[in-house]
């Protein structure tokens, strides 16, 4: 990352997600990306998201320790539920030193919503529910409480100037969805937008590339640091993510010429690999250049997963057929019309039985695109021919010969199959961009294997 003056923006914020099952790791946190891609929408910086259990003790040390920091707004994220160890609004109003007070409008608002829920629990008008309810009506004096969008209210507690100055804080619901729900109200409440109204228009960029080396982007970044005046306005940080490397840019808006001058330089340099300026990712690309055309998998060693990524976003049955797992020799020749002499010949792990995975399942799925995979993964089954690693792909389109490839992979079995899936993808997107004259993507560098190997490493046929 290039030095940055981001620190001098105007308003930035602190994340603080609270729950012993997420600091332990039994619940992966959803909460902390979330917040911090809406604040950055609304042009707040976050200087650190921090995780703690459900310890009084350890909240007030996270409180105090981003209060120290400077942060105009503290987000909190769980402890709001009615049991004894959801101790967020006690524990903020503390360190606050704000008391707390029973809204017994809000008690009963969370009543209602109980009732109509649970029509016949049997204790809420006295008993353990009650006392619950009561406990998440308790609001520190002078704070906004948000209506539940579960049975848990938020809360909005306003800054304090003077000699211990403390941040506007909102307390939040730990449910992902009940957080996003609510968090419209929270931004609107009159302590946000306050703190809002002092933000900084920020934007942020992301360019993705594939084939890139991490050292080559560096030092490019490197020359474009001597080269663009006021580069070290632009925080710049680089993620190399399932193979591909994200560049990800936050800046003042005032700065926009600068990032395009950074963006030039980049493009000049690795223009080839570079496939997305915009954030959009591979998949989006795939659904693009598709235009309305349908797509199906036939999946050996990656077991499904080029299928995951193909519908994990709603509306993908508008695009995708379906898929086959035909991990045996048995189910390629059974689901997929492979010549069971053909991987006898070949071997499972070949470009004919590639090949054939694809036309069979665009024949049988019924598409018009078909994309397989077929190799190892490992950590056993390789051979000297095909080392763990190997992999054969295929893409089969209506009207066109089948494109066959093969590639190696380093790493372990998790590693060489998420390889194996992003490859596969930019290797489809790459075959319907033929028409536009589109250059293949070239074989990523953390893929290479040492250039003694390279004469049986890559074979690219067309049959």
């Amino acid at each position: 990352m290039l030095p940055t003056r981001l620190d001098a923006v105007s308003v930035r914020a602190g994340i603080i997600v609270t729950g012993t099952e997420v600091l332990t790791g039994r619940i992966t946190d959803q909460n902390g990306p979330w917040l911090s891609t809406q604040l950055l929408a609304l042009g707040v910086d976050v200087a650190h998201i921090t995780i703690c259990g459900d310890r009084p003790a350890d909240l007030i040390a996270q409180l105090r320790f981003h209060a120290d920091q400077g942060v105009g707004l503290i987000v909190t994220s769980g402890g709001l539920g009615p049991t004894a160890d959801d101790l967020t609004v006690a524990t903020v109003a503390e360190f606050c030193n704000r008391e707390l007070l029973l809204d017994l409008e809000l008690e009963e608002h969370i009543a209602g919503i109980i009732r109509r829920h649970r029509p016949r629990t049997p204790d809420l008008d006295a008993g353990p529910t009650r006392i619950g309810i009561r406990k998440q009506a308790q609001v520190p004096t002078g704070a906004t409480a948000l209506p539940p969008t579960g049975t848990a209210p938020g809360v909005v507690i306003p800054a304090v100037a003077g000699n211990r100055q403390v941040p506007t804080i909102v307390i939040l619901p730990g449910p992902p969805g009940e957080l996003q729900a609510m968090w419209p109200n929270a931004v609107t409440s009159p302590a946000v937008a306050e703190v809002l109204s002092r933000a900084d228009d920020l934007q942020q960029e992301t360019v993705r590339a594939y084939g890139l080396h991490e050292a080559q982007l560096a030092e490019t970044l490197r020359r474009a640091d001597a080269e663009i005046a006021d580069l070290d306005r632009l925080e710049i940080t680089t993620c190399l993510r399932r193979g591909e490397l994200d560049m990800v840019t936050r800046f003042a808006s005032a700065d926009a010429d600068v990032y395009r001058r950074l963006l030039d330089v980049l493009t000049e340099h690795h223009g080839h690999q570079i496939f997305s300026t915009d954030g959009s990712t591979i998949e989006d690309q795939l659904i693009d250049v598709l235009d309305g055309r349908l797509i199906a998998t036939a999946e050996s060693c990656t077991g499904g997963l080029i299928a995951a990524r193909l519908t994990s976003r709603p509306g993908s049955s508008a695009y995708v057929t379906g898929g086959v797992v035909s991990y045996s020799n048995d189910a390629k020749s059974d689901l997929l019309d492979v010549p069971a002499e053909m991987i006898t010949t070949h071997g499972a792990v070949s470009e004919q039985v590639a090949a054939a995975m694809a036309e069979g399942a665009r024949r049988r799925l019924d598409a018009d695109v078909a994309v397989s995979t077929t190799g190892v993964a490992g950590p056993g089954g390789g051979s000297d021919d095909k080392p763990v690693g190997t992999v054969c792909f295929g893409v089969a389109i209506d009207g066109r010969p089948t494109y066959t490839i093969t590639r190696h992979f380093p790493g372990d079995r998790e590693h060489v199959r998420t390889l194996t899936t992003t490859a596969a993808l930019h290797l489809v997107v790459a075959q319907l961009k033929r028409d536009r004259a589109a250059p293949e993507p070239p074989l990523p560098r953390r893929e290479q294997t040492p250039t003694h190997q390279l004469a049986r490493e890559v074979t690219r046929h067309e049959k």
